[in-house]
């Protein structure tokens, strides 16, 4: 692994996080993305190396909307870079984890994603990323 690539949150209301954020970071959104695969509307803002992802679920029966149903507005995973999403998919398989999808997705910012189980990682939803 790299590095924290981004922290991820989950929102109700992506504009108005949006400029809640902007003001704790004191910076500006550098962009927007839908994933329609993943139901979310997508923002990042960036300030140094810190990377955060806003997350709005794009309809109710989406993963985010019952993440907030069940545990409201907050962090809803931490983003690893890795070099090789493949070899360290394979290499925390052999080492127990279990992956929350066989091979890796287009996900936001140009980055291929899979996530890690919760229940092997504390809690901690895992999201493991490279870039495109």
């Amino acid at each position: 692994m790299k590095h924290i690539d981004h922290i991820g949150i989950a929102v109700k209301d992506l504009q108005s996080s949006v400029k809640l954020f902007e003001k704790i970071m004191n910076t500006n959104c550098y962009k927007t993305e839908t994933v329609g695969s993943e139901q979310v509307n997508t923002a990042f803002l960036q300030s140094g190396e810190t990377k955060i992802e806003l997350l709005q679920s794009t309809n109710e029966d989406g993963v985010i909307a019952r993440y907030i149903e069940k545990k409201g507005e907050g962090v809803h995973h931490i983003a690893f870079e890795v070099e090789d999403i493949i070899a360290e998919m394979k290499r925390l398989q052999s080492e127990g984890f279990v992956l929350l999808n066989e091979a890796p997705k287009v996900g936001a910012d140009n980055k291929l994603v899979c996530f890690l189980h919760p229940k092997g990682t504390n809690g901690v939803l895992i999201e493991l990323c490279q870039s495109i």
